[in-house]
Parts: C-alpha cells; sequence; structure tokens
C-alpha cells in the first residue's frame, strides 16, 4: 500500500483519470487561452495559478461531504462511487457528440493585442473560473469517494489527491502559454479541435466503464 493505503493501480487510475480530465478542452484551457492572446505568457501562467489553487477549494468541500457520507451510509457510498463512474461516461460521450457534431469545446477570442498585466485581475480569473465552475466541482464530489476508505484521514487525502491534479494542471496549462504562441493557427482549425474531443472523450469513458465494473 502507498500513498494514505492506495494502491500502486489506484494511484495509476486517479492519475490517468485526471490527466484526461485536465487535457479535456474546457473553461480553464479557454481562459489561459484568452489570457495568452490578451496579454502573453505571464499573463497565461498567472491565470493558471488561481485555476490551479481553486482545485484545493473543491477537494476541501467535497471532503466534508464525503465524512458525512463514510460515517453514515455504506450505501450511499457505494452509490456515490457508482455515480462517479457514471459521471466519467457522461462526459467522455458529451465530448464525443461534441466533436462528432462540430462544435468543439475549444474556442478563442479574437483579442491579439497585448496589453501590461494586471496580476491581481489574472489571479481573480483564474481562481473565480475554477472555483464557480460546476464541472470539477461535481467530478471531485462524485469521483475522490473511488480512493478514500473510512479508515483514510478525509481532508488530508482530498488535499494529497488534489496535489496531483494542481501539479498537472500547471504543467498542462503553463506548457500551452508557452507553445500556444507558435501553434495558434493550427490548433484552433475545426479538424484538430475535433480530434482532440474525440480523443479525450474515448479515454474518459474506457476509465468510467473501467471504474463502474471494479469491486470494492
Amino acid at each position: 500500500m502507498t500513498f494514505l493505503n492506495m494502491t500502486d493501480q489506484q494511484l495509476i487510475t486517479f492519475s490517468m483519470v485526471t490527466l484526461a480530465l485536465t487535457l479535456s478542452p474546457g473553461v480553464d484551457t479557454m481562459l489561459v487561452i484568452r489570457n495568452v492572446l490578451r496579454g502573453g505568457k505571464l499573463d497565461g501562467i498567472i491565470t493558471t495559478i488561481g485555476i490551479c489553487s481553486g482545485l484545493f477549494v473543491h477537494a476541501s468541500l467535497s471532503a466534508l461531504g464525503i465524512s458525512v457520507i463514510l460515517v453514515n451510509s455504506a450505501i450511499a457510498f457505494s452509490i456515490m462511487k457508482f455515480v462517479g463512474a457514471c459521471y466519467l461516461l457522461y462526459l467522455g460521450i458529451k465530448t464525443i457528440w461534441s466533436a462528432y457534431k462540430g462544435k468543439s469545446t475549444i474556442a478563442v477570442e479574437n483579442n491579439t493585442n497585448k496589453r501590461d498585466i494586471n496580476i491581481v485581475q489574472s489571479l481573480r480569473e483564474g481562481v473565480l473560473s475554477n472555483v464557480l465552475n460546476p464541472k470539477p466541482a461535481i467530478f471531485y464530489f462524485a469521483f475522490l469517494p473511488q480512493f478514500i476508505t473510512p479508515k483514510d484521514p478525509v481532508l488530508l487525502k482530498s488535499i494529497m489527491l488534489a496535489g496531483i491534479h494542481f501539479a498537472m494542471g500547471m504543467v498542462w496549462l503553463i506548457t500551452l502559454s508557452f507553445i500556444l504562441g507558435y501553434i495558434r493557427n493550427f490548433i484552433t482549425k475545426p479538424s484538430t479541435a475535433k480530434w482532440i474531443d474525440g480523443t479525450c472523450g474515448t479515454i474518459l469513458i474506457g476509465l468510467g466503464i473501467r471504474l463502474a465494473l471494479e469491486k470494492n
């Protein structure tokens, strides 16, 4: 057993699902793209710090709900695990459907004029876009119970799991900030956007099925 009573397989599964979520285009990606185009790489990096910091808010709030479920109802806990797997399937199907319909989740604001960076504004935009986004909130509340047992320190383990997500998000979005200027025209082509959506959706569906069939 490793990492606060998580098996290597559980840790790999959590990392794979989190990576798929991190790479899946959405509000966070859109905001970083917009802010890089608005103010350059530094704007994107500061925005990324705000976005990823918001993950710890979701982890803390979900830990409170998970603690109640763990203490009061083993059946409810099992139901939540099933709901978490269904949610992954929903995300995957929705993403693939968007790609099929030609309505990619990737979009770019046509504003390439750089300006002086307002660090507070960029940080605030990042935090609020994540904290007020229901997608990570539902994901954490539905998904973290897959990896928490009644014997675990729920808040601590939730924060540590969020730390994995934080690290992945920082690496991905900062990398995106650096390379966006070089591949801006390519990444926003409809064909490329559809490929990204389809790949991420397929991964989420596969992992959702695996979690649904996995024994406790």
